[in-house]
């Protein structure tokens, strides 16, 4: 079963998206801790864990006297470190993408030899392979490539995949997505970035490449994004 979110996150979610979108703008206030023991009838403790959490990527800073600052000055971009949907993505950045599904179909894990040996697969394992070009304002932001292990991810279609990969897994097939390992690479354009970036200079992708795990440890996904290179952003956030 799905466990019910803590009230903690959804007080850090809300708290997130405002700040993304800009409703709370660098250098507004939040409300105090009492203020948004209020508002989410909430304890002072929950919401204190929400703050903790904004404070830890950077998004907020807790002064003295003055209580809990915005700090972040990001941009509208894609996510790298963290392990997101791109449905989630337009959720919490408030903006309009759209997904267009390229190809869908299954091959064995020997055609795509280093998709077998990162997934760890035998020979005839039978994968789902799909393209998605990841839009906005009609244009190709993303080329998204994947391959699925179909025992573990049975019965996709053009409409699932259109709509939230992620979502199926989770809600209707209930396995439970932990974490994954991903790697960068710069890359000039081939036949296939050409068709779907165009003409871009210089034409090179910044190309990640992931594999994902169940919370069990089992490999699933192997996920080859490529991003327009000059248009790509890895924004981390450290403390001491």
């Amino acid at each position: 079963m799905m466990t019910k979110p803590k009230k903690f996150t959804k007080i850090y979610d809300d708290l997130r998206t405002q700040i993304v979108n800009e409703k709370l703008e660098y250098g507004a206030q939040l409300p105090s801790e009492h203020d948004l023991v209020t508002m989410y009838h909430a304890s002072r403790e929950t919401v204190r864990r929400a703050l903790n959490l904004l404070v830890s990527e950077g998004m907020i800073q807790k002064i003295r006297g003055k209580g809990s600052i915005v700090i972040y000055q990001g941009v509208k971009e894609f996510p790298f470190s963290k392990l997101t949907s791109f449905k989630e993505v337009q959720q919490n950045l408030g903006i309009t993408l759209e997904t267009e599904v390229k190809l869908l179909e299954t091959v064995r894990a020997q055609e795509v030899p280093a998709v077998q040996e990162a997934l760890d697969l035998t020979n005839n394992a039978v994968l789902w392979h799909l393209v998605r070009y990841r839009k906005m304002d009609g244009r190709v932001k993303i080329i998204d490539e994947d391959y699925l292990v179909e025992a573990v991810v049975p019965g996709l279609t053009e409409t699932i995949v259109k709509n939230s990969l992620y979502e199926y897994i989770e809600q209707q097939l209930k396995q439970e997505i932990s974490y994954s390992s991903k790697a960068i690479t710069f890359e000039a354009f081939g036949e296939a970035e050409y068709e779907a970036f165009g003409q871009v200079n210089p034409p090179y992708t910044a190309t990640v490449r992931g594999v994902v795990h169940l919370k069990d440890t089992t490999k699933f996904q192997y996920n080859i994004a490529k991003h327009i290179a000059t248009e790509f952003r890895f924004v981390d956030f450290s403390r001491r």
